[in-house]
Parts: structure tokens; sequence; C-alpha cells
């Protein structure tokens, strides 16, 4: 079975990582970004984006971490300053997404924020003395940046760059990469945005089918 581009990513690819989000609308639903670092996206972002920001504090910022495809067991402590700089590299990081999905060049400004968290030391892993995965001590907030920002440097410089993409719905913005092997992925979620294409798409089926068209006539 195939696995995803990112070392970071630890289950393959017909068990994907996901998280579970619940929009202000209701509805909550799985979303696989396809990579850490578009993870980091749910959590808000810049100008409009910030009706949906929701790294308030270091105890959100932990949230997000636990409830990341990063494995588990890192111990974090995080300030507000801290906090801080994670959604100024969200933040870089959505303006690199968005600009790529829409064929647009980065802004540098926002290139620079990625470099510079990436130059830091990331996180380090290790073996355990019972043979499992484990993070090794001393793992701050600006490693777990570093991690983030080194897993940027590999999406927009790999081969799945290109794959960059905006949910298909008019009015949704989740980014992604797709990763399948066919390269079709439309939707954030078939669970949501999928799904209410094909309602949308049955409905109109049904406007324009033989029945509507008699009772026109009549």
């Amino acid at each position: 079975m195939e696995t995803s581009y990112s070392g970071y990513v630890t289950r393959t690819a017909t068990d994907t990582p996901s998280l579970l989000l619940e929009p202000p609308s209701g509805g909550a639903f799985r979303f696989d970004p396809g990579a850490l670092c578009l993870e980091l996206l749910t959590t808000g972002g810049p100008g409009r984006l910030a009706a949906y920001e929701v790294l308030h504090g270091p105890p959100a910022l932990l949230r997000w971490v636990a409830d990341s495809r990063l494995p588990a067991g890192l111990r974090l402590a995080a300030d507000d300053a801290e906090v801080a700089a994670a959604r100024a590299l969200r933040d870089a990081l959505w303006g690199m997404a968005d600009a790529r999905a829409h064929g647009r060049d980065a802004d540098p400004a926002d290139v620079c924020v990625v470099n510079a968290a990436a130059a830091a030391a990331p996180l380090v892993p290790r073996i355990g003395a019972d043979g499992s995965r484990q993070w090794a001590p001393g793992a701050t907030v600006a490693r777990l940046l570093s991690t983030v920002a080194r897993d940027a440097v590999d999406l927009f410089t790999g081969p799945y760059a290109h794959r960059i993409r905006e949910c298909g719905s008019h009015d949704c913005q989740l980014l992604f990469v797709d990763i399948s092997r066919p390269g079709r992925r439309r939707w954030c979620s078939m669970e949501r945005c999928g799904n209410r294409s094909k309602v949308r798409a049955h409905r109109a089926r049904r406007s324009d089918g033989p029945e509507s068209s008699d009772g026109a006539e009549q």
C-alpha cells in the first residue's frame, strides 16, 4: 500500500489521518488536508478567515498538536508569544497554499516566515527502550513550528505541489493536497461538500426531468 509523501504521516493511504471539524454552521465532519502543514490551516487564518480563529491561547495550540497527524506522546508547554508565532506561521502558510491553489506566485514575505521557522531545530524522534517510536526530550514550540515549516518546504518544493487545491464547493475555502493516485480529488470531504454537490446535482436533474417539463406545458 502507498504512503503519502510526508514523513510525519504514520498511517497508510488507505487509513489516512483526519481532523474532526465543527464549523459554526453545524454539521461536524472529517477532513484530511493531506499534509501536516495544511492541518494547521484549520485553526483560522488571516483577513476574513480570522472569524474562524481557534488558537486563542496555549491550550488550543496543544489541542491542535494532539489532534494532528504527529505521532502521539509529544509533551509541550506553550506561552502566549509562542501561540502568536504559530498563528504567524499559519497565516504565511495560508497565503502560500492559497496562491499555489489559484496559480499565483507566493508572497516573498510569506516565504520568509516559513523559511525562518524551518531554520530552527525540528522535533526529534527516537526509538524507545521498548522499541516504540517516541519523541526525544526537549520538545519546544519552536521545534514544533520548525517541523511544520519543514513539512511545508517538502510540500511546496515536491512532486505534489501542483496538487494543492481549494475545495470545489463555492462556499468552502478549505485547502488540501491531493495525494491520491488518480489525482482527482475535488472536495474537502465527501462527507460534507461532496455529498452536498451530489444532492444539488440530483435536485437539478429532477427539476429538469420529463415530469417538470410536462408540468410546465400544462
